[in-house]
C-alpha cells in the first residue's frame, strides 16, 4: 500500500490531482523499497520523475470533477495570464480584459455575475497547498503563471480535502522545485499590442537541499485605450530533507503590478470600436499594486509508513492604490494563516481505509484599512475624504474525511467540515446610523460520495455536498452609497454524478451537477454621480446546474507523427427559482454554452502545428434579461518546435484570426429595460500574434 520511494509526494493531506480525461483509472501497484536506500535517491527519483504523475494518479480518489494543467503543455504558446492556464478546462470560464491580468474566472457559478473585480471570490486559491485567499477574498497580482510546474483544479465540493467549502471549489498552483527544473533557463515572449515578457529561472538539488528561483517581468501597451500594464516579480522556494521522515520547504512570492483601468463601455462600442471606444469610459483609472508579498513554510513529518503530518504557515501582505476618474481608493491588507493536515492509511476487516483530518485558520490584521478620497473628475477638492473604513475578519475551518473500500472496486467517501467565519467592518467616515458591523457564524458542510471502478479503464462517481460562502470583508461596505451592507452567508446543496476513463473515443471526463442555493451573493452595477460601482446583495433562491465534459482523442499515429484533438465543453444553466420580480430568469454575466477545441499535429522531429476554436453563446446583461450580447466564435493557430532533448522551444501563437470584435466580460445591471447603458461591457482581444523562445541549460 505504501511506496517509500514516493513518500515525499504523498505527504500532503490534500495531495493529488488527476489529469482531466485520465487514461487509466486502475490503482497503480505500489512497490517496496529498502528503508536504507540513499537519501538522494528517495528525493530525486521520487520527486523529479514522478511529482506530476503522482498528482494525476491521486485524483482517482476524488469522486467528482477535477483536472490538472501541465505548464509544459501551456508553454507551447503564449503564457501571459491565468486565462492561458485555464484554456481547454471543462467547467472553467476564464476571460481577461483585452488580454490583461484583470479577468473574470467562474467555476460552477462562483462569481457568476461579477465583472473583472480586483478581488476574486467563490473559489479557494492556493500556492503549493497553502492559501492565498483570505477573508477579504483573493487579490490577483501574485498569479504569475511562469514558474509553475502544474495547476490543480477542483470543481465544487471536490476540493473538500483542501479545506475549501466554497461553491466553486479550489485552484492550487504548484511551483517548480529544484527536483523538476533546469539549473538555468531563459524565456522571452513578444507580440501584438506592445507585449513583452521575460523570465530567468534556476533550480537544483544539492544533497539534501534544493532550490528554485524564477524572476519575471512584463509590459504591454494594451489592446484598447487605457489597457497598458507592467509587472515584475519573483517566485522561489527552498527545501531541505532532514532525514527519511522529516522535510521542510520555504516559499516566497513577490510581485509589483501597475495597469490602467479601461472602465466599462457599451456593448455597441465593445463590438464596433473595441480598440478606441467612442464616448465616456465611465470610471476608468489606474490600479497599482506597489508590492505584494506571500511568504510560507510547509513542514512534513512521515510518522511511519501509514501516517503523515503536515504543518503550514503563511504571511500575505498586499497593498493597493487605485485611482479612478472620481475616487481614489487605498487599502492595505495583511493575512496570517496556519494549517495542520493529518493523513492515516489503515486496513479494516481486509478493506483499505484512508482518513484525513485538517484545520486551517486565516486571519486578517484588524488594522487593515481602506481610505477613499475624491479624485480630479469628482468636482470636489482633490484628496478630500470620501470614505474611511477598517476591515477585520477570520475564517477557521476544521475538516475530516474518510475513504473506505466497501467491496472490491467500490469506495465510500464521507466528510464533514465546520467553518467559523468572523467579519468586522468599521465605517469611520461618513458617519451613518449603521457604521459598524461585527458578525460571526458557524456553519457545517457535510459530504458523501461513491466511486466505482466499472473496469480497469472506466470509473463512475457521484457525490452530494453542502457549501458555505461568507461575503468578503470589502463587500460589506457599499462603494456606491457609503453604507454598511449586512449580508448573509451564501449556502448551497449540490448533487454531482459523472465518470472518467479511456476508450476507443479517447480519454474522457464528464460531470453533471445541480446546486440549490440560498442567499446567493449577487452583484449589481450601480451608477451614481461619481461613476459606476458594483455592490453585493443576497438574492432569492437560485439554481446552478450544468454539464462539464472533456475529451482528448488520438486520431492517427504513425512513423511520421501524431494527430490528436482535445475538446472541452461547459453548459451553464444558472437561474432564479421563482423570484417575485424576475421569476425564473437566467442569471446574467456568463454564457450558457462555452466550447474550446484544438486539433494538433506533432512530428517526431519536435515540430508541431495546431488549429483551435472558441465558441460562446450569448450573455445576459441584466437580471431582467432585457438585453444580451451576441454569441461569437474565435479561431487561432500555433506553430512551434520543441527539441527532443527538451532544451529549447520556440513558437508562433496566432489569436483571433478573423479579428472578431466581441464582449468578453459583463458587469451586470439590475434592469436596463433593453437599453445599452454603457456601464457593463469589456471587450476581448482582437487579432494578435505572439512569439516566444526558451532555452534550458542542463
Amino acid at each position: 500500500m505504501y511506496n517509500f520511494k514516493e513518500r515525499p509526494l504523498r505527504c500532503a493531506v490534500s495531495a493529488g490531482i488527476l489529469l482531466l480525461a485520465c487514461g487509466n483509472v486502475a490503482q497503480a501497484e505500489s512497490t517496496e523499497t529498502d528503508s536504507d536506500q540513499r537519501l538522494d535517491t528517495v528525493v530525486v527519483e521520487g520527486q523529479k520523475e514522478g511529482a506530476e504523475q503522482a498528482a494525476r494518479n491521486a485524483l482517482k480518489e476524488v469522486p467528482g470533477g477535477t483536472s490538472l494543467v501541465s505548464l509544459d503543455d501551456v508553454g507551447k504558446g503564449r503564457v501571459s495570464t491565468s486565462e492561458d492556464i485555464f484554456a481547454y478546462q471543462p467547467g472553467v470560464y476564464a476571460q481577461s480584459v483585452g488580454g490583461s491580468d484583470l479577468m473574470k474566472i467562474n467555476i460552477r457559478g462562483s462569481s457568476v455575475n461579477r465583472g473583472a473585480d480586483g478581488f476574486r471570490d467563490g473559489v479557494l486559491y492556493l500556492f503549493d497547498g497553502l492559501p492565498v485567499t483570505g477573508p477579504g477574498g483573493t487579490p490577483y497580482e501574485l498569479f504569475e503563471p511562469l514558474g509553475l510546474n502544474y495547476t490543480e483544479i477542483f470543481r465544487g465540493a471536490n476540493s473538500f480535502d483542501l479545506g475549501s467549502v466554497a461553491l466553486g471549489g479550489a485552484v492550487n498552483y504548484v511551483t517548480h522545485t529544484g527536483h523538476d527544473s533546469a539549473p538555468f533557463q531563459v524565456r522571452y515572449e513578444a507580440g501584438s499590442y506592445g507585449y513583452r515578457k521575460r523570465q530567468v529561472s534556476s533550480g537544483q538539488t544539492i544533497g539534501a537541499f534544493d532550490y528554485y528561483v524564477s524572476l519575471t517581468d512584463s509590459d504591454r501597451s494594451g489592446y484598447a485605450d487605457r489597457t497598458d500594464s507592467n509587472t515584475k516579480g519573483v517566485a522561489a522556494n527552498f527545501g531541505y530533507v532532514f532525514n527519511s521522515q522529516l522535510e521542510t520547504r520555504f516559499y516566497v512570492r513577490y510581485r509589483e503590478l501597475e495597469q490602467s483601468l479601461p472602465g466599462r463601455i457599451t456593448i455597441y462600442n465593445a463590438t464596433h470600436h473595441s480598440r478606441n471606444p467612442q464616448g465616456s469610459y465611465g470610471n476608468d483609472g489606474v490600479r497599482k499594486h506597489p508590492g505584494s508579498t506571500w511568504v510560507a513554510n510547509k513542514t512534513t513529518w512521515h510518522i511511519d509508513e501509514n501516517q503523515t503530518l503536515e504543518v503550514g504557515f503563511t504571511y500575505h501582505d498586499y497593498p493597493l492604490d487605485a485611482t479612478y476618474r472620481t475616487v481614489r481608493g487605498k487599502s492595505h491588507y495583511t493575512d496570517i494563516s496556519g494549517q495542520i493536515n493529518y493523513k492515516r492509511e489503515d486496513t479494516i476487516y481486509g478493506r483499505d481505509s484512508v482518513t484525513k483530518v485538517g484545520w486551517r485558520s486565516i486571519k486578517t490584521n484588524p488594522d487593515t484599512n481602506g481610505d477613499n478620497t475624491y479624485a480630479a473628475a469628482s468636482g470636489r477638492p482633490v484628496g478630500s475624504e470620501y470614505a474611511t473604513m477598517k476591515f477585520g475578519g477570520a475564517d477557521h475551518t476544521l475538516f475530516a474525511s474518510n475513504e473506505l473500500e466497501l467491496v472490491p472496486k467500490l469506495w465510500l467517501i464521507t466528510g464533514l467540515s465546520a467553518l467559523y467565519a468572523q467579519r468586522d467592518v468599521d465605517l469611520y467616515y461618513p458617519v451613518r446610523t449603521q457604521n459598524k458591523l461585527n458578525t460571526d457564524e458557524l456553519d457545517f458542510s457535510p459530504r458523501i460520495g461513491l466511486r466505482y471502478e466499472l473496469s480497469p479503464s472506466v470509473q463512475l462517481y457521484g457525490n452530494i455536498s453542502r457549501s458555505v460562502q461568507p461575503p468578503n470583508t470589502w463587500a460589506l461596505v457599499s462603494t456606491s452609497y457609503n453604507t454598511i451592507l449586512n449580508l448573509k452567508n451564501q449556502k448551497a446543496v449540490t448533487l454531482e454524478v459523472g465518470g472518467r476513463g479511456d476508450s476507443w473515443i479517447g480519454q474522457w471526463d464528464v460531470s453533471v451537477y445541480r446546486s440549490q442555493i440560498k442567499d446567493e451573493l449577487l452583484a449589481v452595477a450601480n451608477t451614481t454621480e461619481l461613476g459606476t460601482f458594483t455592490d453585493l446583495s443576497n438574492g432569492s433562491d437560485t439554481i446552478h446546474q450544468g454539464l462539464e465534459a472533456g475529451l482528448t482523442s488520438e486520431l492517427w499515429k504513425g512513423s511520421n507523427g501524431r494527430l490528436s484533438v482535445r475538446q472541452a465543453y461547459t453548459f451553464n444553466d444558472f437561474k432564479y427559482k421563482n423570484d417575485p420580480v424576475f421569476g425564473s430568469n437566467r442569471l446574467p454575466g456568463i454564457p450558457k454554452s462555452f466550447y474550446q477545441g484544438e486539433i494538433r499535429y506533432d512530428h517526431p522531429s519536435g515540430l508541431y502545428a495546431s488549429l483551435n476554436t472558441q465558441i460562446s453563446s450569448k450573455i445576459e446583461v441584466d437580471y431582467a434579461n432585457s438585453l444580451s450580447t451576441d454569441g461569437y466564435q474565435l479561431f487561432g493557430a500555433t506553430l512551434g518546435y520543441s527539441s527532443p532533448k527538451k532544451d529549447w522551444e520556440a513558437y508562433l501563437d496566432f489569436r483571433n484570426l478573423t479579428n472578431k470584435h466581441y464582449v468578453a466580460i459583463i458587469n451586470p445591471g439590475y434592469d436596463d429595460a433593453g437599453a445599452d447603458v454603457g456601464r457593463v461591457a469589456a471587450p476581448g482581444e482582437g487579432f494578435a500574434v505572439y512569439t516566444g523562445i526558451s532555452y534550458s541549460f542542463r
